[in-house]
């Protein structure tokens, strides 16, 4: 029997373009939260925090969205 492998998506946050604006927080409630002065950080305590199938298409609109251009996904 072989052991069939599952693709993970994470979030990545490329911390040199993020200015902490908060509309990926407001669009991933369940996957990030804020620090104090406004910047994403994963709820999970992980540096790219893996995302559940439902959180996908949020997901996708949060790096559409992002002004900056910060964010980004990556398949494992």
């Amino acid at each position: 029997m072989s052991a069939r492998r599952t693709s993970t998506t994470r979030l990545h946050v490329d911390w040199t373009r993020c200015d902490g604006r908060g509309l990926c927080t407001e669009l991933l409630p369940r996957v990030l939260t804020r620090d104090q002065w406004g910047y994403p950080l994963p709820r999970d305590g992980g540096r790219e925090p893996a995302l559940h199938r439902a959180e996908l298409t949020d997901a996708r609109e949060a790096v559409d969205l992002c002004p900056r251009l910060a964010l980004s996904l990556l398949a494992d």
